[in-house]
């Protein structure tokens, strides 16, 4: 192997580092979220709600949803579907199973009372927002739900910021249908969801201005596995 392309393989493998790292912070945030009981960012309403109804764990549906929604690029992108893609199945299913490590480590971490729910809602956003931004800085790959915002930006001309609003309302959309179709109740979607919403965006940004540099740091040259 030639000394480039060590230079090359190792640069991949501080990425894959920093993206790692954000994926675990990420799933503890998502695990904090659910133990708070006031619902679930976006991305993760519809996981949690299929995982009400069918039982399974909330990893396990999340590794399926986002399998799905990777499936849904190709039909987005079709002749423009780049095989590079499908690399996001492998990290949403590290993802989901970090997910479910993170909900049997802080399995005993159960809320009394309202405020000690938002106190708990509030660190799931900081760690979501803080996960996102290392995954943002490692600019390597994306989940399978940015990986469907970039699609319908290829073939909409809409923004990234506000195709990023229009499908996370149509995951909540989804998940209330679902949770009142086959629960009979609202689930997974309360003012939490909305809180996320509003706050994850912007912490990440924030989080951001500190996080990219270091990374600038950390990184030789710039490489890019995502298209």
């Amino acid at each position: 192997m030639q000394e480039k392309e060590i230079r090359t393989v190792w640069e991949i493998v501080k990425r894959a580092f920093v993206l790692i790292f954000g994926l675990v912070v990420m799933a503890f945030g998502v695990a904090f979220s659910i133990n708070a009981e006031l619902g679930t960012s976006p991305v993760s309403s519809i996981p949690y709600v299929t995982s009400l109804i069918s039982g399974l764990t909330v990893g396990t549906t999340t590794i399926i949803v986002n399998t799905v929604i990777v499936l849904l690029q190709i039909v987005v992108l079709r002749r423009h579907f780049h095989l590079i893609r499908l690399l996001q199945i492998p990290v949403c299913v590290a993802f989901g199973l970090l997910i479910d490590l993170a909900s049997y480590c802080i399995a005993d971490v159960i809320p009394q009372g309202y405020l000690m729910q938002w106190l708990l809602c509030a660190v799931g956003i900081v760690l979501v927002a803080i996960g996102v931004s290392c995954e943002v800085a490692a600019d390597l790959l994306t989940l399978a739900g940015e990986g469907l915002v970039q699609a319908l930006c290829a073939v909409c001309p809409l923004k990234f910021g506000y195709m990023k609003v229009i499908v996370d309302v149509s995951f909540v959309v989804i998940a209330v249908v679902l949770s009142f179709a086959f629960l009979h109740d609202l689930q997974g979607v309360r003012e939490g969801t909305v809180a996320a919403a509003i706050f994850v965006g912007l912490l990440s940004k924030l989080f951001g201005k500190f996080v990219e540099p270091l990374c600038r740091k950390l990184y030789a040259e710039r490489v890019k596995v995502h298209t």
